[in-house]
């Protein structure tokens, strides 16, 4: 096709010819890179369609239950695909996980007793957990619970810090937990081997102790995940890579038997676990979000490398930088002031198929301690698998943004966001 056909589309929808030029010389120098994505997707490709045709998955597991859902075939034989594609011996996949966060909570309230110790040597996890975990008080957390939790923070350089992990590790540790993507903390994301070395260092001190890996945002961006290097359980949202942009609700979480079972137990009841619960007609986007799962995160992460190399062009600090190799989805970005990470989430709320008239405000969201603004014109409501972008309004002032159903909507995402920076006066030029 000819450029000036595809730049008057792009014009068509707001893009600047400068904005075009900018970026478009940055997308060529990245095309070695994007090739290495595709072979990475292709080979997770394979792998989910190996998990599916070894599980014998047919359109008889796409017919719908509700009720109790006893002998939901399509629901246990997910959960079997899970299993294999994550090598781990059993999953838990189910609409009646409402999020990454519930689904990390039930995994923890799961295997925790009262009397045991969590430890976090990753540093403090996400916002949302701190309330699970009791480290701002609320009501149910697993302090009230009389669970106790310590954490220990990474070194100054984003490494582990071994000393003081061995000093944590006591006769009450019953979990560790480790968070493999940033947050909202511009940290450098944990790679699996990373995840593996402190998953042998803990067990070295300590076999008995589970090791489980909030796996968000993480899934298919490597060829292997945390359960083929040790984790005893990995937990994440359908909403977020592995339901490929087709899963309305739901999370995952997998890994040994005794690890998945004690979850389910919390999950729904004791003596009922998995032998329960409705899949409610979802299992056909469960399947069909998982098989195109591969592909949309690669478009992601092309997404993801293209807002690094643009944004450290123009001279802010990005994590990772234009080089690194990647271990999640997520890109954060640090703009320094309030307006810069306002006026990039309005770009990419103006490029959203959905609500793109919609203009996104700082607000006080259930669960942060500051306030929050978020862009995400999905069509799953607080869908990061689509194209989004949030952040804390709070010093470094700095925006995550994430996901793109293709690549060819998060590359508008990101000149949009770079457009509106330019219309707001955030950024004098691109030069």
């Amino acid at each position: 096709m000819e450029h000036h056909v595809l730049d008057q589309m792009y014009e068509n929808l707001g893009i600047s010819s400068q904005v075009l030029e900018f970026a478009s010389e940055i997308e060529e120098q990245l095309k070695p890179r994007f090739q290495e994505i595709d072979e990475r997707a292709e080979y997770n490709q394979l792998k989910v369609i190996k998990g599916m045709q070894d599980n014998r998955v047919s359109d008889i597991h796409f017919a719908a239950t509700t009720g109790y859902g006893y002998n939901d075939l399509g629901r246990d034989t997910l959960e079997e695909v899970y299993a294999s594609v994550f090598h781990g011996e059993s999953a838990l996949v189910r609409p009646q996980l409402i999020s990454g966060t519930h689904a990390l909570h039930i995994a923890l309230s799961g295997n925790l007793r009262p009397g045991d110790e969590l430890l976090s040597p990753v540093g403090k996890p996400y916002d949302t957990l701190e309330e699970v975990i009791g480290i701002r008080d609320s009501v149910g957390s697993l302090k009230e619970y009389g669970v106790t939790y310590r954490q220990v923070d990474l070194l100054p350089d984003g490494s582990f810090d071994y000393d003081n992990i061995k000093k944590a590790i006591n006769e009450r540790t019953k979990l560790v937990t480790i968070q493999r993507s940033k947050g909202y903390d511009p940290r450098p994301t944990l790679s699996v081997s990373q995840i593996g070395e402190l998953i042998s260092f803990v067990k070295s001190i300590k076999p008995e102790v589970i090791c489980m890996v909030d796996n968000c945002y993480g899934e298919f961006v490597e060829t292997i995940e945390p359960t083929d290097v040790g984790a005893d359980m990995i937990v994440g949202s359908l909403i977020k890579n592995p339901g490929g942009g087709l899963a309305p609700i739901g999370g995952y979480i997998v890994g040994q038997k005794d690890c998945v079972d004690r979850a389910s137990y919390r999950l729904s009841a004791p003596g009922l676990g998995k032998e329960v619960g409705a899949s409610l007609g979802l299992n056909q986007q469960l399947y069909q979000g998982l098989f195109l799962a591969p592909t949309v995160v690669a478009g992601a992460l092309k997404g993801a490398i293209f807002a690094a190399n643009i944004y450290e062009r123009l001279g802010f600090a990005v994590v990772p930088d234009g080089s690194q190799s990647r271990h999640d989805i997520i890109q954060a970005i640090t703009f320094g002031t309030p307006e810069g990470v306002i006026a990039f989430c309005k770009g990419i709320q103006a490029a959203a198929p959905v609500d793109s008239f919609v203009t996104p405000e700082p607000w006080d969201m259930p669960g942060y301690d500051s306030q929050v603004i978020m862009a995400a014109g999905a069509f799953v409501q607080g869908s990061s698998i689509e194209l989004s972008a949030d952040g804390p309004i709070k010093p470094p002032y700095a925006v995550y943004f994430q996901g793109g159903l293709t690549w060819y909507h998060a590359k508008l995402g990101i000149l949009k966001s770079l457009q509106q920076l330019l219309d707001d006066g955030v950024l004098k030029s691109l030069r």
